[in-house]
């Protein structure tokens, strides 16, 4: 079977840069893997400039890469191809909002989700990899996993059986404590499919299944359920009546759910002090004293009394958290307001100068796995703050891509 490649939501190519571990010299990529890519798709509907299409189309060149809305696509027309890949819009869900405010599927950016169900349907790929974030498990508040489980009930309807786990990449030796979930579905035609049915469900989780020989866990489980999808007439009564305890592993297999609770079972920590630019920092990235005393204030612990609406009053109550950050831990999850004044930015202490500053785009670059300068295409600092806050961390997709190069593998 031939390791070929779709890739939708692209960004700024972060499933492409781990699956082929790409390299920058002098400007120029070198892919060293083995995957082709035969089609992408990037477009964000919120702005006119397209920076993260250009960049993409700077590294990679623009030939069958596609800057228009995906539900414009006609999915028929997309390559055939072994391998759909994807971090789908995740906006209304994000770990900035409260899940009292996510939509989910519902929401403005979470319809996306149908792009890629429509491109199952049509197109039947042999293997999908998708990421999201974690609270992907949990939304919406109101109905806990019933997002999860539409997209669940999707992949059943079209043929496929799930693999999931929610990767903690800090957790696992890289240097962002960045957790996101990863879906990996396998069509019913091909050899993992069958032989994956062979195996219990505990088993596909703890001993035999894609995550566990990259992404240790310990043995016992700390919860479980059991749960199935097929149980509803068709989407319409899965959103209006399924609810489900997701945890961070699981498998769906013949439309049956099986998730538990699981820990890491992995010692390695990349500390931020390595990916620390090392010679002189341009003085815009230092802080002075009046950012220095606010950013304080922002990261230190606060009981604040405020009002409600009704005229209730309370306390508003915030921890306090490392300032500046601790130079021997992985950085933390990096948002898309990263370098703004804000109590989630980042603020380390310079190599060479021992003074407060803030990350420089190069540096959060290192952090999510990407080379040196990679979105370095003519974007302002701003947007390449933005970019890499919206990526996902290359090195999680090195892993598992390790693994399913072995799968399509044994596919001949």
């Amino acid at each position: 079977m031939k390791k070929t490649l779709v890739e939708l939501f692209a960004g700024v190519g972060g499933f492409r840069c781990g699956l082929n571990h790409v390299e920058l010299k002098d400007g120029k990529i070198v892919e060293k893997g083995n995957w082709k890519c035969l089609w992408a798709n990037q477009w964000e509907p919120s702005t006119k400039s397209q920076e993260a299409y250009d960049c993409y189309t700077m590294r990679f060149g623009s030939k069958n890469v596609s800057n228009v809305d995906i539900f414009k696509v006609d999915k028929h027309s997309i390559p055939d191809h072994t391998l759909l890949v994807g971090g789908f819009p995740c906006q209304d869900y994000s770990v900035a909002q409260t899940l009292s405010n996510s939509k989910g599927i519902e929401g403005k950016k979470g319809v996306l989700w149908w792009a890629i169900e429509e491109i199952l349907e049509i197109k039947k790929p042999p293997f999908v990899l998708l990421e999201n974030v974690d609270r992907l498990l949990l939304s919406p508040a109101k109905q806990r996993g019933r997002d999860f489980g539409m997209i669940l009930r999707s992949f059943y309807e079209n043929g496929y059986n799930v693999e999931w786990r929610v990767i903690n990449a800090g957790e696992y030796g890289l240097p962002q404590k960045r957790r996101r979930t990863y879906i990996f579905a396998y069509h019913k035609t091909t050899k993992y499919y069958k032989k994956i049915q062979k195996n219990s469900n505990h088993d596909i989780i703890f001993s035999k299944g894609m995550f566990i020989k990259e992404f240790p866990i310990k043995e016992n489980y700390e919860e479980l359920t059991e749960s199935s999808i097929t149980e509803y007439k068709n989407l319409i009564e899965v959103s209006n009546m399924f609810k489900c305890s997701f945890y961070n592993a699981g498998i769906m297999k013949n439309g049956k759910i099986y998730t538990v609770k699981v820990k890491t079972d992995y010692n390695l920590i990349y500390p931020l002090r390595n990916i620390r630019e090392e010679g002189t920092v341009d003085k815009k990235y230092f802080l002075n004293d009046a950012q220095i005393e606010k950013f304080a204030f922002l990261k230190g612990s606060k009981k604040i009394p405020r009002i409600k609406p009704n005229g209730e009053p309370y306390y508003y109550t915030e921890g306090s958290m490392p300032f500046p950050d601790n130079l021997d831990a992985p950085a933390r999850t990096m948002l898309t307001s990263e370098s703004g004044v804000s109590r989630t930015t980042h603020v380390i202490e310079d190599f060479k100068t021992k003074k407060l500053r803030l990350l420089t785009p190069k540096e959060c670059e290192r952090i999510n796995g990407f080379p040196d300068d990679w979105t370095n295409t003519g974007m302002s600092d701003k947007k390449r703050y933005f970019m890499m806050g919206n990526a996902l961390v290359v090195g999680v997709i090195e892993r598992i891509g390790k693994e399913l190069e072995e799968i399509i593998n044994s596919e001949d």
